[in-house]
């Protein structure tokens, strides 16, 4: 039993046939259609520049072919102790082991207005939608919160000609995860595109008789807008589960097997908060990372004792500009930098007590997935050696990564 049909779900499902399970699968979810990855929502397919076929994790008459039952309903609860789900229709299902992959949910605002017509959030293809209708070249826009949805919806509407206005309360655009360093060059990549950044501010009310009209910031800015995308974050969806023999902690906790304190429970995706042997306990909202701990929940379930200790990796696409991320940080001491600065091509190291904890590529090339001889690729080596190399060496370009570690 799968709880949750989107990308981790789905490639939970397909290693399950992959690796020669041959029993009964069900996936169950509210979302219509098959599995898909999400990153193209803010970029491409916002854009009408793909379709999401290439997104599936498997195509649509796969699961069918494959006795892999797809149910789209909305789950009321888990009982881990009867070995039950049951579904929002009153409906009972049993269950020899269950994975849990519901995803997360957007925070949304809770601030006079908020419930405006035309203030959109994104996350799923019919949001995605609705956005696409309201992007008409011409139009004003204000994105509210410039994290990694932020700053690929502004640079997506800007592309298609809206006028972007981004309200968001930190100094720079991804600041908190990237740093002040990286998220100014970041800032000055939106600016030089024409996006308006109103940094340090906060949405304080939406102004609108019909549908929204404007907003208005905490220190009074008022800016007319024809409709507004907010991008504040997610939080782990978490189903109700009878008893109390799940930990949760900011997302279900899980060991490095993916199994949750509950026998024949397993978690994976945005909704699970993994111990990881290098970073500790983390919980991760990225598309590598459902991906590949789908997979291991899947092969956990059938018994594998592999851990999971994925170095997390991902990927942002602003314009035309790349950023690609090794590792897991939320504090260091040192920031590191080779590459120029001054021209927004560089590799940055994100030191603690001297190891090598992530690194960050911004128009450097080489996906460290793709292309396992590229420069970030040798970073994740880094990071998974817990290398200790001199700071002069790390800034050299002319010093080799690969032998670093």
């Amino acid at each position: 039993m799968i709880v949750g049909g989107g990308f981790a779900g789905g490639n939970a499902a397909a290693t399950l046939r992959d690796e020669g399970f041959a029993g009964p699968v069900v996936i169950i979810g509210p979302e219509p259609g098959v599995p898909f990855g999400r990153p193209p929502l803010s970029k491409t397919y916002l854009r009408s520049a793909e379709d999401l076929d290439g997104w599936y994790v498997r195509p649509a008459d796969w699961y069918a072919e494959h006795g892999i039952d797809i149910r789209r309903a909305s789950v009321a609860g888990v009982d881990p102790a009867a070995h039950t789900v049951v579904l929002g229709s009153g409906e009972e299902i049993s269950y020899q082991k269950a994975l849990i992959t519901t995803g997360a949910r957007n925070r949304r605002l809770g601030i006079g207005g908020a419930e405006l017509p035309g203030i959109r959030y994104l996350r799923t293809a019919a949001e995605c939608d609705a956005i696409k209708r309201e992007a008409v070249a011409g139009r004003r826009a204000v994105v509210v919160g410039m994290g990694f949805i932020g700053c690929e919806v502004a640079a997506s509407l800007t592309q298609l000609g809206v006028q972007v206005t981004a309200v968001f309360p930190g100094q720079a655009p991804l600041e908190r995860v990237v740093g002040g360093q990286v998220g100014a060059l970041i800032a000055a990549i939106h600016r030089a595109n024409g996006v308006e950044l109103l940094a340090g501010e906060q949405v304080a009310a939406f102004e609108g008789t019909e549908r929204v009209e404007a907003i208005v910031t905490g220190t009074g800015h008022r800016i007319p807008c024809d409709f507004a995308v907010a991008g504040i974050g997610v939080a782990p969806d978490i189903p109700a589960f009878a008893g109390s023999s799940i930990a949760e902690d900011n997302g279900i906790g899980v060991d490095e097997l993916c199994r949750t304190s509950a026998a024949d429970v397993y978690a994976a995706g945005d909704v699970a908060n993994h111990l990881h042997p290098l970073f500790g306990r983390i919980r991760v909202e990225h598309y590598n990372n459902a991906e590949k701990q789908g997979a291991a929940a899947a092969r956990s379930m059938l018994g594998s004792t592999a851990p999971y200790d994925y170095v997390h990796t991902f990927w942002s696409d602003q314009y035309e500009h790349t950023i690609e991320y090794v590792g897991h940080v939320t504090k260091w001491d040192e920031f590191v930098v080779r590459g120029s600065v001054e021209e927004g091509k560089l590799v940055g190291f994100y030191l603690v007590d001297g190891v090598v904890r992530a690194a960050i590529g911004l128009d450097r090339g080489g996906d460290p997935e793709l292309d396992r001889d590229s420069e970030m690729a040798a970073c994740a080596h880094l990071v998974a050696a817990r290398a200790r190399p001199a700071r002069g060496v790390l800034a050299d370009e002319h010093a080799d990564l690969w032998s670093l570690a």
